[in-house]
């Protein structure tokens, strides 16, 4: 009898794993329209089924008896009643979870290899879950978020001031600090002061331009600076802190870019956590210099395969955005195009009104 019952527990979780992971995969190829994620819970499923082939369907079947499952008819309210596509999904990741700590631990009395197995799986899921939740709530957060300005710490308080406001009047919904001249010192002092600047803020976009309630301060590389200054988030490089790392010291609740210039990274940082990508370079760049160029063609790739929000950057201006755009890519981060211009304001509400009238 126990080992009739073992089998029953084992069926009833392999069923429950399978069916949860089925819907959770609907959900991102369907609502999420995330082909990354989507790949990782098919691979995912099909390392399930080559487990368990160590216990075969037909066993599993033999002891199935769900006309005398005393478990059928229990319910509760919550489980007959969802709000949304996410609601449903969430729900889905519980259920896989637990049906995967159970098919793990009652695997143990007969199969400790398969418990093994299922161990990994389980661990793999995890990560899974934290990026599908990543990207569902950070497509929410930067939903009105197209455009990020990248900014120096210029030569006096007063021409940083003066550029910040204007970029602020102009309603840029993201501007990043990025200066590598600056001492430490002044650059938390310029750091502090934008953070300031956008948070005392209250003068309303024109009308030109969409409207903006939150603008996100970003610095770049130093994790430390942003989370010195109480800044938004922190945008870091291929060779600056790891996402966990970044996470250490700006905290849960802080926002981490990652810039990315294979597909294969950008794969890399949505499983790491990152809260956005930045994509590129794109063209080449008056305020950075780069050996290699991947172009429009990864920001086709990561339009095509990645949902969490990605920002194409470098050397992208006006004459050249519609190359940009054609990509599928529907998020610009732009520095020089904005900063060295003669009215910063003007040029960064010509972005705004095009990014604006995308079909998003």
């Amino acid at each position: 009898m126990a080992k009739s019952s073992t089998t029953r527990i084992l069926d009833a979780a392999m069923n429950r794993t399978n069916e949860g992971l089925r819907v959770i995969e609907d959900f991102v190829r369907f609502v999420l329209n995330d082909e990354h994620l989507t790949t990782l819970l098919k691979q995912l499923r099909h390392q399930l089924g080559v487990a368990s082939t160590t216990l075969p369907a037909a066993v599993r079947h033999a002891a199935r008896d769900t006309p005398c499952d005393v478990g059928t008819h229990i319910t509760t309210i919550n489980e007959t009643t969802r709000a949304d596509n996410w609601d449903v999904c969430r729900a889905s990741c519980e259920r896989v979870k637990q049906s995967l700590r159970s098919l793990e631990e009652y695997s143990k009395i007969s199969s400790p290899a398969l418990a093994t197995k299922l161990e990994a799986i389980r661990y793999q899921f995890y990560t899974i879950e934290r990026s599908l939740t990543s990207t569902y709530t950070n497509c929410l957060n930067f939903q009105d978020t197209h455009f990020c300005t990248l900014i120096d710490g210029r030569d006096s308080i007063e021409a940083f001031s003066e550029l910040v406001r204007q970029l602020l009047d102009a309603g840029v919904p993201m501007v990043q600090l990025r200066d590598k001249k600056l001492s430490d010192a002044l650059l938390l002092e310029r750091a502090k002061i934008l953070v300031k600047l956008v948070r005392n803020h209250t003068s309303t976009p024109p009308p030109d331009s969409p409207h903006v309630s939150n603008t996100l301060v970003l610095v770049n590389d130093r994790a430390d600076i942003a989370a010195a200054a109480d800044a938004d988030g922190v945008h870091v490089g291929q060779e600056d802190l790891s996402v966990h790392d970044a996470r250490s010291i700006v905290g849960p609740h802080k926002l981490i870019g990652v810039s990315t210039h294979t597909l294969e990274q950008a794969r890399t940082a949505v499983l790491a956590g990152a809260n956005y990508l930045g994509a590129g370079p794109t063209f080449h760049s008056t305020t950075k210099v780069f050996e290699e160029f991947p172009g429009l063609e990864l920001l086709r790739l990561l339009a095509t395969e990645i949902r969490l929000p990605t920002f194409a950057i470098g050397g992208i201006n006006a004459k050249n955005l519609p190359e940009v755009l054609a990509t599928g890519t529907q998020r610009i981060a732009v520095s020089g195009a904005v900063a060295s211009a003669k009215c910063p304001a003007e040029v960064a509400r010509g972005f705004l009104k095009t990014l604006s009238n995308l079909p998003y």
